[in-house]
This record gives structure tokens, C-alpha cells and sequence, in this order.
């Protein structure tokens, strides 16, 4: 038996070809080796704190002299301003990995001097979000780089 090929027949195909296709991709899409991590996993409770993180991070904007951050061979050094007593200064630090949420850490904001520094055994090479949230004598403010280390 012969089959035909005519147009009836490249359109039967084409459309077959074309629904494997998105079928496909379909399937990969929920495919349990992609990982989908929310940067939040809060993000609608965040979203009612989001003013008043852009208070904060105006208020850091405001100062004469911020936070710098810089890479060394022992980690990240965080310098907080000069003109601050810092040990009126707390709060936290977050780091965030886009890329695995579970490298994701928080480190508490306990100076014994102008800076602070992350050690280089917490933080893997790559891309970072360090957010710096403090407060000084009742103001707060808030910090966020994206960063390479």
C-alpha cells in the first residue's frame, strides 16, 4: 500500500511536529531538575514593607558618608561611615544568591570597630545581593549592592 503525499497530508504533519514541539517544551518546563526559587518566599508580605524600604534607602542616600563595601583575601569588608559612633550602630546584613537560595545567609551588625568583615568561608565566587539594613540613633537605613566576589 502507497501513501500519498499531498497537501492534506504536509499539513497532518506539520501540525503534529508543531504539537510535540510545544508538548516538549511543556514537559521540561515543569521538570523536576529545573529549580524555580522565588527571591522571596514572603514576597507578598514584603511588598506591604517595600515604602518603607525606599524610606530607608533615602535616608541612606542623605548622608554625607556611606557604606563601602570592598573584596580582600579574607572576604568582604563593609566600612560604615566615619562619622558614626559605631557602637550605636546595629542591625543586619543579608546576603542572597540568586543563583541557590540555600548559600542565602544573615549576619547580625555587632562592630568592634569602623568595619566589618564577612569571612571568605561563608561566600562562594559569583554574583551577590548584599542588603545592609541598620539603624543609627533611631534612623534607619538601608543598603542594596548588587556584588561580585
Amino acid at each position: 500500500m502507497k501513501i500519498k503525499f499531498n497537501w492534506g497530508t504536509g499539513i497532518f504533519i506539520a501540525i503534529v511536529l508543531f504539537m510535540s514541539f510545544i508538548l516538549y517544551f511543556f514537559y521540561r518546563s515543569f521538570s523536576p531538575e529545573l529549580k524555580h526559587d522565588l527571591v522571596s518566599e514572603d514576597y507578598y508580605k514584603d511588598e506591604l514593607h517595600y515604602q518603607e524600604d525606599i524610606d530607608k534607602l533615602n535616608n541612606a542616600l542623605r548622608l554625607d558618608q556611606n557604606i563601602t563595601l570592598s573584596n580582600s583575601k579574607e572576604g568582604i569588608h563593609i566600612l560604615f561611615p566615619n562619622n558614626m559612633d559605631y557602637q550605636k550602630i546595629t542591625g543586619n546584613i543579608i546576603f542572597q544568591r540568586l543563583s541557590n537560595k540555600k548559600l542565602d545567609f544573615i549576619q547580625e551588625i555587632n562592630l568592634s570597630a569602623q568595619h566589618k568583615v564577612i569571612p571568605d568561608s561563608l561566600l562562594v565566587s559569583g554574583k551577590w545581593i548584599i542588603k545592609v539594613d541598620w539603624n543609627y540613633n533611631g534612623e534607619k537605613y538601608l543598603i542594596k549592592e548588587n556584588w561580585y566576589y
